[in-house]
């Protein structure tokens, strides 16, 4: 028996959806596009990083890295930045398969070694676009956008300001 007040619920009857498999994808494979290499066969990229900008020539070969006429010892005496310069042909496994021969202008040495990192890697692509996956997920191929803050007036430099004294 149900109160004055009370109303009386039914209950409401279950509704089972149907299962539903997920749907099958079939992924088509993906054209790349054409190597875009020179009648001399290279592929040719410029690279820039902070103010030093990296024109970069790239063909097969023995590994020989030449920077402004030098050797790359010889350009960049830090082995740091040597190792820079390696990382993407390590990452894409293809060390010592491709002769490189570079310009580069602006900036000091650190910065110069970042800009001929980012040319080889955009001259690999060009060469080899399948190797773009690889060097796109290791961030060869993105440009460092970071650059030197400018001086601010009021202050000694960019965020630095002049000693304070309170008397």
């Amino acid at each position: 028996m149900v109160a004055e007040n009370e109303v009386e619920v039914e209950a409401a009857p279950e509704v089972t959806a149907p299962v539903m498999a997920a749907p099958i994808v079939i992924e088509e494979p993906i054209e790349l596009p054409d190597p875009q290499i020179d009648e001399h066969g290279r592929s040719y990229a410029t690279g820039k990083r902070k103010n030093a900008i990296a024109r970069v020539w790239l063909k097969p070969g023995a590994g020989r890295v030449i920077v402004n006429g030098r050797t790359i010892e010889d350009y960049f005496p830090r082995g740091t930045w040597r190792l820079i310069l390696g990382q993407p042909f390590e990452v894409a496994e293809r060390t010592e398969q491709y002769d490189v021969m570079c310009t580069v202008k602006g900036g000091g040495l650190s910065g110069q070694a970042g800009a001929v990192r980012h040319g080889i890697s955009k001259a690999l692509v060009l060469y080899e676009p399948a190797l773009r996956r690889t060097l796109k997920s290791h961030g060869f191929l993105t440009r460092d956008s970071r650059v030197v803050e400018r001086k601010k007036y009021g202050k000694r430099k960019a965020r630095r300001s002049f000693q304070f004294s309170k008397r």
